[in-house]
This record gives structure tokens, C-alpha cells and sequence, in this order.
């Protein structure tokens, strides 16, 4: 029972058994955005018996990322993460294990690091663009997907892949992907069910880490250091116990960047796209700042920090089309959580996409308005916790500054030398399964005009 100073409200729509399945399976945006109509918490039902608290108000979301940090643990978003990809990772562990993984995963994202990273990224981006013809139809979120796994491979394993396996882990992963979010979300005992989709899922998922596992172990056997990701967490080591991290632990972590980093990725840059296509004048800026900053060349590591009309591009994606849909956290200990007293064992939960589109923090809050992060007093008095794009405290992402320069050098290669138009009669709406995606998404690609255009 929640002993609270007021009463916690439960969303109205919980079936015995089933809680909110159906709500959640009908239109789980619109209903997670509902719920800021019932308070600062409301109750909702993800298992059965067993009420999960939303946290609406930003200070409280805040209070609860960063001051009650201490007392609690990542939840059962993140705990189920784990079971669902097959072991724990700097994302899923909690307490002295996230430290300890955090701790050793840091290195490979150091500025220097993201700084080497650039060049590859850009190899893969105009690789991917130099495939595409004038007039040709593009489905932007599958190539989006491609891309940023063909970044994540450059990145992480370098040269360590053949294209055999690279194909492979590729088609595995996009199963792998598509499933987590619906594993996660629905009860436990809908996975165990013998149904083709579960098995099709549980095949990938063992394809996925044997195909790491193998990379893991040749390189390790070789000695080698090719400068990538996964030479540096072999050399990585505990930092109480001085041992290297096991095999499994390789590829639980790289299983977790694969789904939670490919698909965001994909995800954004997929909004990007469109939303430079649905505001020309928008984009018309970016191009202008583009090829004053570039004069002509790639972009490169350097570039990254002087382009900031396209860093408030990204900002505003990163606002209006948050990936994020429902981040959780479980008190280990009483707490207490603004006016209500939320015993230990508690489930808590926060939605990034609904929080950014609140009109209470955000005036016209469905706009497309990259200018909104200019008003230095509009931002400043942003109320603390109504921004986390990365979310805060000590479980803040650990690829945020990656993320940013993936995104930059994504953008930017992109968008120097073509256009994407929406294909018409299609409506593109946001969908939530493992991220919070584009629908099917069709744009037709043209090559920009030649005056201020040079070849990526």
C-alpha cells in the first residue's frame, strides 16, 4: 500500500490481469501524454497487482534523477532490458555494477576518442548517400537504421567484421530491436508463450551475441589493437579487481549500444530529415551555415562546436521528437517524493517525449522552432528537470557528447549535397516501440543546387 500525504490518482483504463495493456497497446503516447491531466503522480498498472508512479512534474522528476538518485535503482524498464538482450550493461545495471561498468566503458567516450570517431562516421554517410540517384524514393527511417549501424560497426569493431557477418548482424539486430520495446513493456509471461515472433526474436538475439562473441574472441586472440570501441573494452579493467571483462560482459554492452544507440540514432536523424523537409526556411539556414563554416571541405572533428544553428536543429528534435517514452526507476528504501511518501519496492516512471511537448514549459509546444534556443531568458527560465534530453544524475546517458557528434557529422554530410522531399498522401506520425519512431516514412531524394554545393 502507498502511503501518501495525498492521494495518488490510477489512470482509468486497468482491466484485471491485463492493468493498462491495452491502452498501452492502442496508442501508448497518447495515453502516457494523458496522463498529465491526473497530477504531479499518477498510478498506472504494467504488471498485475503491481502500480507503476508516472511522474509528471518536472522538479519532481528532477528530485527523483538527481537528489533521491542514492535511493533508488533503474527499475523494471531497465531491468527487463537486461533480461530481454541477455545480461546487464552500463545501461542496465544499477548501484555499485553501473559504476563499475560506467567506469570502464568512460574511456571510449573521451573527447579524444569522439574526436578519431568523426572521420569514420563521415565515411559511412557519404558512402550511404553516394548510393542514392535524383528522383529516387527513399524509406528514411530503414536507411537512417543502416546507416547508424554502419557508423556503430565502423565505430566499434572496425575492421573486426566480415561482410557475411556484418549482413548478419545487421538483419538479426533490426529483429532484436524491433522487439525490445513490446518485450519490455508488456507482462512476463506474453514472452514465454510459444509464438513465432518470440522465437524469431530469441534466435536473433543468440545470433547477435555469438556474432560479437566472435569478434571478441579473434581479436582477443590476435593481440591486436585496432584503435576501435572494442579494443579498448579489452583493455579495460576492473577497477577494484584489475580483471578484464568477460566475454559476455563484451557483448551484453555491445548488444545494449547496438539496440539503444542504432535505433535512437536512426530515430532522430529520421526526424531531422523531415522536419528540415516540412521547413524550408529551416533548412535554407542550415545550407547557408554549412557552406560558410565548410567553405567547400568535409566536416571535421573541429567543425562540430561551430555550427549552432544546426546544434539548435538537433536540440529541437531532440524536444519535439524525444525518443524516449518511459524511463523507469524502483525506490530501494522509504522515500519521500514532494507532498507523498513512496514506500521501498516502488516503481517510478517518466516520459521524456510527453514532458518536452508539456505547453505549460514549452509555448506552442508541436511547432518545429529551432529559434526557441536563442531566447536565452525563454530557456533560463525553463523550470529544473523540464529539459533531460539525456536524462540527469548519476544514470545520465554516457554517449550523450557521441550522440551530438553522430548526429552533427550525420546531418551535415547529408544535407550539403541533397534534399529529401515527403512523398505525398502519407501521414508520418510517431510511433512507440523500442524508441519513439517515425511511421513509415518516404521521401524523395534531389540533388541541391549547385550554387553553394559541393560533393560530401
Amino acid at each position: 500500500m502507498i502511503s501518501t500525504a495525498l492521494p495518488i490518482p490510477t489512470a482509468a483504463g486497468a482491466l484485471p490481469v491485463l492493468g493498462h495493456a491495452i491502452p498501452l497497446m492502442r496508442d501508448n503516447l497518447r495515453f502516457i501524454a494523458s496522463l498529465r491531466d491526473y497530477g504531479p503522480l499518477v498510478k498506472i498498472y504494467l504488471q498485475p497487482g503491481q502500480p507503476t508512479i508516472v511522474v509528471n512534474r518536472p522538479d519532481l522528476i528532477r528530485k527523483m534523477l538527481v537528489d533521491l538518485a542514492p535511493n533508488l535503482d533503474k527499475g523494471r524498464f531497465f531491468e527487463k532490458m537486461g533480461q530481454v538482450l541477455g545480461g546487464d550493461s552500463v545501461v542496465t545495471a544499477a548501484g555499485a555494477a553501473h559504476v563499475r561498468a560506467r567506469r570502464q566503458l568512460q574511456p571510449a567516450f573521451r573527447h579524444t576518442e569522439i574526436a578519431r570517431y568523426v572521420d569514420l562516421m563521415r565515411e559511412e554517410v557519404t558512402r550511404t548517400v553516394e548510393s542514392w540517384r535524383p528522383g529516387q524514393v527513399v524509406d528514411v527511417r530503414e536507411v537512417m537504421v543502416k546507416l547508424s549501424l554502419d557508423m556503430l560497426v565502423a565505430t566499434v569493431f572496425s575492421s573486426s567484421l566480415d561482410e557475411r557477418a556484418f549482413h548478419q548482424l545487421r538483419r538479426d539486430l533490426s529483429i532484436v530491436m524491433n522487439g525490445v520495446g513490446t518485450r519490455i513493456m508488456l507482462p512476463d509471461w506474453v514472452e514465454k508463450l510459444p509464438l513465432p515472433a518470440n522465437r524469431r526474436f530469441n534466435a536473433s538475439r543468440a545470433a547477435v551475441r555469438a556474432i560479437i562473441g566472435d569478434a571478441v574472441d579473434e581479436l582477443r586472440a590476435s593481440g591486436h589493437d585496432t584503435g576501435d570501441m572494442l579494443s579498448m573494452l579489452l583493455r579495460a579493467r576492473d577497477e577494484e579487481t584489475g580483471a578484464p571483462m568477460t566475454r559476455h560482459q563484451v557483448c551484453s554492452e555491445i548488444l545494449t549500444l547496438a539496440v539503444a544507440g542504432t535505433e535512437t540514432t536512426a530515430s532522430v536523424l529520421s526526424w531531422i530529415l523531415y522536419e528540415l523537409a516540412r521547413n524550408p526556411e529551416v533548412e535554407e539556414r542550415l545550407h547557408s551555415e554549412l557552406d560558410t563554416v565548410l567553405e567547400g571541405r568535409p566536416l571535421t572533428f573541429d567543425d562540430v562546436g561551430n555550427l549552432p544553428f544546426l546544434r539548435n536543429v538537433i536540440t529541437e528534435t531532440l524536444r519535439l521528437h524525444h525518443t524516449g517514452w518511459l524511463v523507469t526507476r524502483r525506490t530501494l528504501a522509504a522515500t519521500r517524493l514532494g507532498d507523498w511518501e513512496i514506500p521501498a519496492g516502488t516503481e517510478l516512471a517518466y516520459c521524456q517525449h510527453a514532458l518536452h511537448r508539456d505547453p505549460a514549459l514549452f509555448p506552442d509546444p508541436l511547432r518545429f522552432h529551432p529559434d526557441r534556443w536563442l531566447d536565452e531568458k525563454q530557456v533560463a527560465a525553463l523550470p529544473e528537470g523540464a529539459w533531460i534530453p539525456f536524462g540527469a544524475g548519476k544514470h545520465k546517458c554516457i554517449g550523450d557528447h557521441f550522440a551530438v557528434t553522430e548526429l552533427t557529422t550525420a546531418i551535415a554530410t547529408i544535407t550539403r549535397s541533397w534534399r529529401l522531399e515527403p512523398s505525398t498522401g502519407r501521414e508520418v506520425r510517431p510511433v512507440a516501440r523500442a524508441t519513439v519512431r517515425p511511421s513509415t516514412l518516404l521521401m524523395t531524394a534531389s540533388v541541391r543546387s549547385e550554387a553553394g554545393r559541393t560533393p560530401a
